[in-house]
Order: C-alpha cells, then structure tokens, then sequence
C-alpha cells in the first residue's frame, strides 16, 4: 500500500501529505520548513510578529534554507500591518502560499495574489470565514482552542465540520484545513472525516528536533499532561504585546499563570508591567516565567523525533485508520 493520503490539498499544492506545520513565531524556522516539505507535507516558515516583537528570528534570513523546496511563510497579520514591508520581501523569495492568521487579510491579499502566491487565512470563528473568502483566500484553516500559542473559545471537534458546512454553501472551491490538538495519525483521521482536506500542525511539530524550541521547554512539555495547559490574555498584557481582545494564549501552567491567569482584568490594567522582568527571564529561560507554548496535545508529546519520523508516522497511521474504518460493518 502507498504510504499516502490524497486529497483536495495535496493535489492543489502538490505535495504527498496533507499535513502542514504551523508558522509558530520563534519556532518553525526554515530548517523545520524545509524537513517537512522534503518528508512530503508542506512547510511553512514562522514570520510570526513580523519583527516587531524583539528577539524574533530573521524571516527572509530563514527563508534561505527552504529553497528547493515547496514552502510558504506565514505572519500574524496585526504585527504584520506594523511592517507590511515584510511582506514584499517575504514574496520575493517565491513562496506557495501566505498563512495569515489573526487579522483581517484583506490589505494584503492584493499583493498576495499577484505574486502567484495562494492566500491561506487561519480562523477562529465564522465570521472570521466570511472574512476570508471575501479576502481570496485559497484556503481555510479552522483552529480549534485546543491549539496552543494564541487562539479563540470554538473547539476542534465542532468548529470544523461546522466550517465546513459553511464553505460548502459559499465557497465550495475553498479548501479546509482543521488545527487545535492535531498531534498524530488519529488527529489527521479524524480531521479528514469531519471534512477537512488536510490538517495543521502546531505543538508536534514545536517538539521537533529541528524546531527552534529550547529544549528545556520541550523537556517540560514531555512531562506534562493537556490538564497541565492553560488559556489566559494575561500573559500577553503583563508582557505588553497587543493582542486583540478577542484571542487568548494557550501555555503551560507556571508560577507566572498560578498567579495570574484568572486575572485578566488586573492584568490589564497593569498592562505591561513585567515587560521588562519577562524579557529578562526569557534570556535567561526560566520557565518559572516565560511560557511554554504547547497545547492541549502536550499529552500526546513524549520525546523530539525528527520532522520527516512524525509526517510519516502520522500519514501511517492515519492511513490504516481509515482503512481499518471502510472495512467496518454496522449490520
């Protein structure tokens, strides 16, 4: 049996899996990209704040080493309306797609779509569809609040196949994508049977070997269980980024979220108040303060292969899944 899984995604991207990595700000460089896109999925460089954060990853540095490859770069598309600059220079190392998420596409997918790039909008919500079909968006990725790192209230399980339904009626040429606790070939079977075209892949790949990821949060992550995750916005005003109201962040439980998570309002009002102590403990990683952006599927993380070892055991056991469920009888 061919160890593939062909669907609308693979076809309109030309690669053998449909799995792709999320662009995870300070994580998916281009070594991760490009070992993915080379295992057959597809690659997405993390363009993340759009260099507005501080101690990001150079993007169009990284972007280097994913030539040869079938790749795309991705931004969180507030940061990036801060430096749309990126953007231009991002294009022109010809990638095949542009991942925005958090944001309204629109601005940008005039130059996106001239430059023979497909528009991939990541969503949280219906309204946020609506958004992007109206922006050209080639593809929909719906991301359940199981993912970790920035996101909204829907879960996986209903949000998806609620989508679509919804693109089905208005965009049918649309493709989906699911994302949110996607972290092997069980989550890639099930996405494809609730009528995604492919999935999205954040916290396996973000415990990769080529991830940027120190391996003293990988290490936590090992240990930890999906209860030991939390989703709070008060990481993000104590820090001082500015993050729309309507997303939260999804990390490990620390000493920081002990003390604040349930706060949100005081953190608010005291927004960027541990700036510069968060900055400061990031150089020197204590994970006592920084965050571990992991998700709910931290569960199902139990070491740091190689990218190439997780797309193909995914693609193998999603394959015999499916197969296994065509053979079933219900009499």
């Amino acid at each position: 049996m061919e160890n593939t899984i062909h669907t609308r995604f693979t076809e309109a991207f030309g690669v053998r899996h449909p799995i792709v990595c999320a662009p995870m700000a300070l994580v998916t460089g281009g070594h991760l990209a490009a070992a993915v896109s080379r295992a057959g999925g597809l690659g997405v460089v993390g363009g993340g704040y759009a260099g507005t954060l501080g101690g990001e990853p150079d993007v169009v540095r990284e972007l280097e080493h994913v030539r040869g490859q079938t790749f795309g770069v991705g931004f969180i598309t507030w940061a990036l309306a801060r430096a749309p600059q990126l953007l231009d220079e991002a294009l022109t190392h010809s990638p095949a797609c542009v991942f925005l998420s958090f944001g309204d596409a629109g601005p940008f997918s005039g130059r996106i779509h001239s430059s023979g790039a497909k528009l991939i909008c990541q969503v949280q919500a219906l309204r946020h569809i609506e958004q992007a079909v109206d922006a050209g968006a080639a593809v929909i990725v719906a991301q359940g609040g199981e993912a970790g790192g920035h996101g909204a209230g829907r879960s996986t399980l209903p949000f998806v196949p609620e989508a679509a339904d919804y693109l089905a009626k208005r965009s049918p040429a649309t493709l989906l994508l699911a994302a949110g606790g996607i972290a092997d070939g069980r989550g890639l079977a099930a996405a494809l049977m609730l009528g995604a075209d492919g999935v999205v892949v954040g916290s396996r790949f973000w415990s990769s070997a080529e991830a940027l990821t120190p391996a003293a949060a990988t290490d936590r992550a090992v240990r930890a269980t999906g209860d030991d995750t939390v989703r709070t916005r008060s990481i993000d005003a104590l820090r001082g980024v500015p993050w729309p109201g309507e997303f939260s962040f999804r990390v490990l439980k620390n000493a920081l979220t002990d003390q604040w998570a349930h706060r949100e309002a005081e953190a608010a009002a005291n927004y960027a108040s541990l700036a510069t102590a968060y900055a400061e403990a990031r150089t020197r990683q204590d994970l006592d303060v920084v965050a571990t952006v992991v998700g709910e599927s931290t569960g199902l993380i139990h070491d740091r292969p190689s990218a190439s070892s997780i797309v193909e055991a995914m693609v193998t056991t999603a394959q015999a899944i499916l197969v296994k469920g065509a053979t079933l009888d219900f009499r």
